[in-house]
This record gives structure tokens, sequence and C-alpha cells, in this order.
């Protein structure tokens, strides 16, 4: 009998082995993917558990097919389903135009609150790369999901609201920018709970998967008390709340200032030696400049919404593009969780059984992993890996290769399966 995950209350999932996941199936080519990737997720389950577990798979609508259906780009019932049953996953989603949702992914994480989204990078062998050495790459971005610019808080130039808001600042806040009706005006929002709460996971996520290092990437140098005061709270998460078990380049300016380098830098050896977690920080233009020079630096990155974007798809063209990037928004307080492909709907290839379903496979992997179910998640990121390898691969990956034999999605899949 299906069942629904539920959180303990020591903030542990408590996973049934029957339990019911809700899924949006996507639009474009998500139905395409979707239904590749759903045989995998099930063979691998019956691989590794046999008939002691199972997923009971629960359609929900949104986007294209919800409207259609329904006239609604995002039911409620929809939303209802994920809070009831606390994960889910889901395929791309159009952005609906003029007017009305912004964006239902962003909906989606709004509604549940869905504060981390995480986004593992790493290499598998044989996959297309345009660097040297893309097995150097391996990061788990933590982008803050709720807050900076992306909090849809802005309004077009010569709007009565951007009017109102340039006179306070110039009337009220004595800000002499120039302003005139050919301004836009945005808000960038950040908070002290939104900020901690967001390293705080990132912190736990190095410990408990025993990474060495955490780096905050920010624009604190510039923006000073939005983007500084992530850095800052986020080092004072670290030395308060996990002082036993991290050290903070925060810590070493003051032991450099009261004692000078030499001590300071003994004294990060020390805890390095002790195998405390480094919470590091770097602005972020420079980050995106060390990931192509020194991408083994870098562990866990903690970074705020708008500099989320930009690294996690930066990366993923590191390692193969986001064709093949997983990603999940995740409340690690609640437990609700959505696991999502993170590319576009590419309507042109809608139905054509083409295109590449890795990415929502990886995210169905990690749901696997979020549910302690890791022999099933392994098992798959092992056959997907040994597919990519021997070089029978989608057509995105065929393109790039050479003596490749070219797949189509269904088949892909059959060939992740065959593997198990």
């Amino acid at each position: 009998m299906a069942d629904k995950i539920a959180m303990n209350p020591d903030g542990t999932l408590h996973v049934p082995d029957n339990p019911t996941i809700p899924f949006i199936i996507g639009d474009g080519i998500g139905p395409d993917i979707w239904r590749a990737a759903v045989r995998v997720f099930d063979r691998a389950v019956e691989k590794y558990y046999g008939a002691a577990r199972k997923i009971t798979w629960k359609e929900v609508l949104a986007g294209e097919k919800a409207f259609q259906e329904t006239g609604n780009w995002l039911p409620p019932e929809t939303l209802e389903a994920f809070r009831a049953y606390l994960v889910g996953i889901k395929g791309p989603l159009t952005t609906p135009i003029g007017g009305g949702i912004r964006s239902l992914n962003v909906a989606l994480r709004k509604e549940l609150d869905l504060y981390v989204c995480l986004r593992p990078t790493t290499w598998y062998p044989g996959t297309p790369s345009p660097v040297k050495h893309p097995e150097d790459v391996d990061m788990v971005i933590f982008r803050e999901n709720t807050e900076d610019i992306y909090a849809g808080i802005e309004f077009a130039a010569g709007s009565i609201q951007a009017d109102k808001i340039q006179a306070f600042m110039a009337g009220e806040l004595n800000v002499n920018y120039g302003f005139s009706d050919t301004t836009g005006v945005g808000i960038k929002l950040v908070s002290e709970e939104g900020s901690k709460r967001l390293v705080r996971a990132a912190i736990q996520y190095a410990i408990t998967h025993k990474r060495p290092s955490v780096a905050i990437v920010h624009k604190g140098n510039i923006m000073k008390f939005t983007e500084g005061a992530f850095k800052q709270w986020g080092f004072e998460v670290a030395e308060e709340e996990f002082a036993n078990t991290t050290y903070t380049w925060g810590q070493w300016e003051r032991t450099k200032q009261a004692k000078g380098q030499e001590a300071a830098n003994e004294e990060q050896r020390e805890a390095e030696q002790a195998g405390k977690i480094i919470v590091k920080d770097i602005i972020a233009d420079n980050f995106l400049q060390q990931i192509l020079l020194a991408p083994k630096d870098y562990a866990v990155v903690a970074t705020l919404n708008l500099n989320g974007d930009y690294i996690s798809d930066a990366l993923a063209a590191m390692v193969g593009g986001i064709g093949i990037a997983p990603g999940a928004n995740i409340n690690y307080r609640t437990g609700h969780a959505i696991f999502e492909a993170t590319h576009g709907t590419a309507p042109r290839f809608a139905d054509t059984d083409s295109m590449n379903p890795s990415s929502v496979i990886l995210s169905g992997v990690m749901m696997l992993e979020y549910l302690g179910w890791q022999e099933a998640a392994d098992g798959i990121r092992q056959a997907l890996a040994e597919t990519i390898k021997q070089r029978t691969v989608t057509v995105d990956f065929f393109n790039l290769m050479e003596h490749a034999t070219l797949l189509r999605t269904s088949q892909f899949a059959d060939a992740i399966i065959e593997k198990f």
C-alpha cells in the first residue's frame, strides 16, 4: 500500500517502503525524457530491493498540460500534492508569456519555501567537455533560492511604482542617482535568516559527505550590505554553530591582525590536520576564473541566487552541459524537496525521442539519495557513467564524440537498464 513520506521529530525523513511521489511530466521534451527516466527508476528499485520497495508515481499538473486541461498554469491541487507528499520530481516547464506567473519554477520554490537550490557538478568519463581536465571538477553548489534580485521585486521604467521609489530615494534617502522616467527599479533582498540557513545547509552537507571546504562566493566588495553581509553571516554560522568542525577565513584574519600572518597560517594548518572543514570566501568574478584554473580547490559552494544561477550553468558546461546537470530545490527544515531537470523545454524536439534524459535521470538519483535508497542511486549513476563511457549516447553527445553510437532517448534508458 502506498504511503506518504513524512518528517520525523528529529528532522530526519520517514520514508515508507512504498512511497507516493508526485511528478510533473514537463513541457516540450518533458514527456520523452520522463518516460525514459521513470523506467530507469522503477527497474533500479526492483533490481536492488526486489518486492520490498516500490515507488507509486502520482502525476500532478503544471505548465502547458495544466493550462490546456484546467485553464491554470499551476493548479492549487499541484501545490497541495507537493505539500502533502513532501518529495516530488519534475520535468522542464514553460514560462507563461504575457503576465501572470513570471516563472512556474520560481512559483513552486516560493510556495514551498525551497530555499536551497542544490546543484552537484561532476564529470563522467567520456563526456564531451570544453576544458582540458573536467575530471578535476567535483563541486556541489548551494544556491540561495528565495531572495536576492530573483525575489522578483522590480518595476518598469515610467511606472507609477518606479517613479514613487525613485522619488522616495531622492527625497528621503538623499540618493542622487540621476533618476528619470527611463529608469527601471529592482530591489535586492538579502536577509540574515535566509543567508544563515543556506550556509548552515552547505556546512552540514560538507560534514555529512566529508568534503574539505565550503566556499562562500559573493560580491561583497561592491554590495557590502547585501552580499558582504551574506559572507559575514556565513562565517558567523560556521563559528557559532560548527565551532568543533570548521575553521573560517574570518578566524584567520583575526589571528593575523593579533599575532601576524605566520601564526594565522599555522592555525589554519592545524585546523586542516585536525580534519576541520575550511570555510573560505571568494569574490564571484574571481571564482569564475578559479573554477577554470584550479577547480580542485573547491568542494562545496554557498552563494546567493543570481551568482548561483551563473555559477551552476558555467560549471555544468565544464562537465558536458546542462543536458547532464541534475538539480534539486529543498527545504531542509520541513523536508519538502522537488528534484528537476535543469534545462529548458526545447519545444522543437518535442515527441522526437531524441534528447538526452540524463538531467532528469540524475535528478532522480539525487531524489533516491535523499530518500536514503543509496543502492539504487549508486546503481543508476554507475550504469549511466558506463553507458557514456562506451560512447552509446544521444545526439547532443554523439555530435561531439568520435566513433560514437547514436541512441534515441528511449534506447539510452534501455542501455542504462541493461547494466544494472
